[in-house]
């Protein structure tokens, strides 16, 4: 089988940047193409790590699954590798975290940022029955979140927290009015964080499930919990309680789990080690498979 096109790579021009920071520190910055382009955010990966693949991998798979997502890019920036990220707020849509939709329905700390267990599938569900006024609108917002518990589950992203999920909203003549946002933000899945010969080891010894299953994710069941469950037994308990929301998401992922390979191979060689698409795959096909054993 011949290898398909890697992706292009944007190439982030000094002139583009719109923060100082961007020039001194490692971490993230926004930038604008041209004047009336739309804003990016680069991010540099932490030393050692794939978090910049993962996030494309990640946007790539959510468009498969026909998954809301943010737009990224693979991008370079004074020759270093990093993600770009295209902002989707629009028009007069602002971003409202998770922690701020939760904190102003229920006693919620904001500030904490892990460990968080009153960060629920219950408590946001409750969230969107009081921010969203009409029913129907509440079981829309809820779809929404739990196809990127679906997605998260996919790819094993266990950076789920309340400020990596969110509403854009907008005040009209009638009120406030909101949409869930785009998902965002997943560097931190398919084992982005594994050195070289822990992906091989893994392979080797078929362990790449019981890496899956060990995962702890960043939204619980229950707030008695002291970690959070896994992204994949977050979805086999939703999926058991909420079968109306959880399985058609899961019905997508069955017609589409043959055309998760080519985003993972397209990323160039250059970037992404021959063992990190192996392991990724390897992760993919045993987290869809599990996700699949929900629907029987």
């Amino acid at each position: 089988m011949p290898s398909p096109d890697p992706y292009p790579v944007m190439e982030i021009e000094r002139s583009w940047t719109q923060e100082d920071e961007a020039m001194g520190t490692k971490s993230k910055f926004w930038f604008r193409p041209a004047e009336t382009s739309p804003r990016w955010l680069f991010k540099y990966p932490q030393p050692g790590t794939g978090q910049h693949w993962a996030e494309k991998i990640a946007a790539e798979i959510a468009a498969r699954l026909g998954i809301p997502h943010a737009i990224v890019e693979l991008a370079t920036f004074c020759g270093e590798h990093g993600s770009a990220s295209k902002a989707f707020t629009y028009g007069r849509r602002s971003l409202i975290h998770g922690n701020e939709v939760l904190a102003a329905t229920m006693p919620y700390d904001m500030q904490k940022h892990f460990g968080h267990s009153a960060h629920t599938l219950d408590h946001i569900f409750r969230a969107f029955d009081q921010v969203f006024t009409k029913p129907a609108g509440a079981t829309i917002a809820k779809r929404h979140f739990v196809r990127y518990m679906v997605l998260d589950a996919l790819i094993g992203n266990t950076d789920r927290h309340h400020e990596n999920w969110g509403l854009l909203v907008k005040w009209t003549p009638n009120g406030l009015r909101g949409i869930v946002a785009p998902s965002f933000d997943h560097a931190s899945s398919m084992g982005r964080e594994l050195r070289e010969e822990k992906r091989a080891q893994r392979l080797r010894d078929h362990t790449v499930g019981q890496y899956s299953e060990n995962a702890r994710g960043a939204v619980y069941w229950t707030d008695e919990g002291r970690y959070g469950p896994s992204p994949l037994d977050l979805v086999r308990t939703g999926s058991r309680n909420f079968p109306d929301l959880f399985h058609p998401p899961i019905a997508r992922l069955a017609a589409t789990e043959d055309s998760f390979t080519d985003p993972i191979r397209r990323v160039p060689t250059d970037w992404m080690s021959d063992t990190a698409k192996d392991f990724t795959a390897a992760l993919l096909r045993y987290n869809a498979s599990e996700i699949l054993k929900c629907l029987n």
